[in-house]
Parts: structure tokens; C-alpha cells; sequence
């Protein structure tokens, strides 16, 4: 399993799977591989309240177990997943600024829902794909994605700029990302979110701390927070509610999975369809893992398949060096300080990109996926699902409620099943 053969650093080779460049170079492209994850995985747990030195942590510790599911065959890296946002915030009632208050709440949906992805991985081994592909053809599954950022859209518009100059700070970190997005070139351009960050929080200081427009950055956190400690470990709390409002992300996270490993599946040359069943299985345990820890539920990272497509090495080394590095953030006080350091309107506008970009992701499935509008089933199931999901459809049974996510998930699923027999020829 940990047993690659080496490669010479020759221009244009394709390091494979099991392959990997001498180690000097494998170390520095699997901390490139950190660096790319970072921003989102930092993002996400901020948003819904968590410790963001507990979710770095995690992310190695999934990365570590997703690798042995796989048997060190599958090139990926498990970050925290921006499916969990909605219905966290839903379950826990967390504004989106700050510790979150009911974070137990939260660890024993992500818990079921990491139970339930896994079950899914053990059904997919003993049965095959083919039964998912046709659950989740790409209309439904891009409808689904869409919904995602479309449903969060309000979170930093209407709770993450209190006043006006945040607003005002909003667009300008918008204005920020966009610049990077589009003028930087190399890896810059890659790490846009984490570059317009850095870029925006500079410019707030000047406006803040040097012209005093608005509330100061203070950084007396970090100077006084010792460089390697515990980070803040939560324990879980099962409650029936929460467990049945966030368990269904599963299967946003099958999506994720199924449409991530049929990428690196085109880029390598190699079927991986076989692991299918072992990856989600390892998705699934790293996402209970994570969950009993106070972490946030895990995905694998277009982000890194990215990084892979743009240095053509997908040798898996370099994610086992990458997780091993996650993990000694991990331990750093000092870095979730930092990273806590990060102005909320600062924090609002990265949301609002990407939110937006995990919008238009959906609509990108559809697009490589030739998606026929002009079919009717295919007409009604998107567009009734982006509404749904949009607009928080919520339906009660009791004391449940099901939110705009799950109505959105499911009911894109069975309109799909139900209008089968309406397709045209």
C-alpha cells in the first residue's frame, strides 16, 4: 500500500497512482496539495461555528483513512464538505458568526449522516454502480449542487454585515477574489479564495486599524496563543431531529464522490469504478470520525483533483504527505487564532463567491453532461428542485421538519423516478 514506484522528474511525465517522484519533490507537491484544500476547509467550519483547527485535523486524519479504504489506489483528499452548511445551521440555529452554541447538536447529524454514506459504500461494494448512475443521473445531481449554494445565499448577505461600511467591505472582497480569478496567473490563480482572503483582510486593516472606519482587526489573540497545543475538541450529542435534517446529505455527498472519481478516472487512464464502493465507505468513516470529534462531515476536493490535472502527478504519496502536514496544523493554537482572526464582512464576501461558485458547479454538470432541456422530465425536475431548495421549502411530520436541502434532494430523486414513464422518444 505504501510501496510506489519512483519516477524521474522528466518534463511532461505522468506520475501514476501507484508512482511517485523522488521524495524532495513528492513533499513539496503534496504541501502544494494542503495549500489548495486550505481555504474551503477552513471556510466551512468558520460558517457553521466549528473549531477550524479541528476540522484541518480531521481533514488529515480522513485523508488517512480514505487511503487505506481505497487500498492507496484512489488520488484524493478529503476536506470539509459545504453540503453540511445549510442543514447545520438549520439543526443548530447558528447565525454564522462565531462558536456555535448547540455544536453537539450537529456532531450526531454528521455522525448518522457519515453511518448512513458508509452503508451506501458496503451496497455499492457487494452490488456495483450502475443502480446510483441511474438514481442520480447528472440533471439530478447538478440540480442538487446548485441548490446547495443557491440555499445558502442569505447566510452572509443578511447575517454577515451588521453595518454599512461590512457591506461596503463585502464587495470589495468580492471585488478582490475576482481580480485574483482573473489577472493572476500559476498557482495564485488556483487559490483564488485563499488570495482574495489574504488580499481583502490587508486592505480592511488599512481601512480599520489605519483609518478607522470600522471595527479594528485584533491580532493580541494570536500573539498570545502558544505555537502547538490541543485544538478544542467537542463530543457529540444524538438527537433524533437534527440526525434526520442532516443524515440525508449522503447523498450530496455520493454525488460529490461518484462525479470526483469519474474525473480522476479520465485523467489517469485508469477504471476506478471498482473502488467506488470502498471509496464512499472510506468517505463515510472519516465523516464519523470527524463528527465524534467535533469536526466537520468530509468530501473529496475538486480543488486537489485541480492541482493533479494542472501538474499531471497523481501519485497518492502525495496525499498521504499532505494529510500527515493537515495534521500538525491541527495542533497549532496559534494558527485557528489566525485563521479566527479573520474579519466577519471579509469572511461574508469569500462566502458569497463561493457560494455562488458552488451554484454554478451545478449548472456545469449539466453543461458536460449535455443535459436535454428540452426534455420535459428533464425541465421539471431542475426547475422544481432549484425552487425548493432556493426558496427553504420546508415540510413538517410531527415535530420534524425537513428543510429546503432535503426537499430539494429528494424530491429532485423522485420526480425523476415517478416521471420516468413521461419521456419523450
Amino acid at each position: 500500500m505504501f510501496d510506489w514506484r519512483e519516477r524521474p522528474p522528466q518534463h511532461g511525465i505522468v506520475i501514476a497512482p501507484d508512482e511517485r517522484l523522488p521524495w524532495p519533490q513528492t513533499i513539496l507537491l503534496g504541501l502544494q496539495h494542503v495549500v489548495a484544500m486550505f481555504g474551503a476547509t477552513v471556510l466551512a467550519p468558520l460558517l457553521m461555528g466549528f473549531d477550524p483547527n479541528v476540522a484541518i485535523l480531521m481533514s488529515g486524519v480522513g485523508t488517512l483513512i480514505f487511503y487505506v479504504a481505497v487500498g492507496g489506489r484512489v488520488p484524493s483528499y478529503l476536506g470539509s464538505s459545504f453540503a453540511f452548511i445549510a442543514v447545520v445551521l438549520a439543526a443548530t440555529g447558528h447565525a454564522g458568526g462565531g462558536p456555535n452554541a448547540n455544536l453537539p447538536l450537529a456532531l450526531g447529524g454528521i455522525i448518522a449522516c457519515g453511518a448512513l454514506y458508509a452503508l451506501i459504500g458496503l451496497l455499492v461494494m457487494a452490488t456495483g454502480t450502475r443502480w446510483i448512475e441511474r438514481l442520480m443521473p447528472p440533471v439530478v445531481t447538478g440540480a442538487v449542487v446548485a441548490v446547495i449554494g443557491l440555499n445558502l445565499a442569505a447566510v452572509p448577505i443578511k447575517n454577515m454585515a451588521p453595518t454599512g461600511f461590512d457591506a461596503w467591505m463585502q464587495a470589495l472582497t468580492i471585488l478582490c477574489v475576482a481580480l485574483v480569478a482573473v489577472y493572476a496567473r500559476g498557482l495564485a490563480q488556483r487559490l483564488l479564495i485563499l488570495a482574495g482572503l489574504l488580499l481583502a483582510s490587508v486592505l480592511y486593516a488599512v481601512l480599520t486599524n489605519g483609518l478607522g472606519f470600522g471595527k479594528p482587526i485584533d491580532l493580541s489573540a494570536v500573539a498570545a496563543a502558544p505555537w502547538f497545543g490541543l485544538p478544542r475538541f467537542a463530543a457529540p450529542v444524538f438527537d433524533g431531529g437534527a440526525m434526520l435534517l442532516i443524515a440525508p446529505v449522503a447523498i450530496v455527498l455520493v454525488a460529490e464522490n461518484l462525479g470526483h472519481i469519474k474525473a480522476v478516472t479520465a485523467m489517469t487512464g485508469r477504471n476506478l469504478d471498482p473502488w467506488m464502493g470502498r471509496a464512499f465507505l472510506g468517505d463515510g468513516i472519516a465523516t464519523m470520525v470527524a463528527g465524534s470529534a467535533g469536526g466537520t462531515g468530509v468530501t473529496t476536493y475538486a480543488e486537489n483533483i485541480g492541482v493533479m490535472a494542472a501538474t499531471r502527478v497523481y501519485s497518492t504519496a502525495l496525499f498521504v504527505v499532505a494529510a500527515l502536514a493537515a495534521i500538525v496544523l491541527g495542533f497549532s493554537p496559534k494558527f485557528g487564532a489566525l485563521i479566527q482572526a479573520i474579519p466577519l464582512p471579509v469572511m461574508g464576501g469569500v462566502s458569497i463567491v463561493v457560494f455562488g461558485l458552488i451554484a454554478v458547479a451545478g449548472a456545469r454538470i449539466w453543461v458536460e453532461n449535455r443535459v436535454d432541456f428540452a426534455e420535459p422530465r428533464n425541465l421539471v425536475v431542475a426547475a422544481v428542485t432549484l425552487i425548493l431548495g432556493t426558496g427553504d421549502f420546508t415540510l413538517r411530520f410531527g415535530g420534524f421538519a425537513l428543510g429546503g436541502i432535503g426537499t430539494a434532494t429528494f424530491g429532485a430523486i423522485l420526480l425523476h423516478a415517478v416521471l420516468g414513464g413521461g419521456r419523450r422518444g
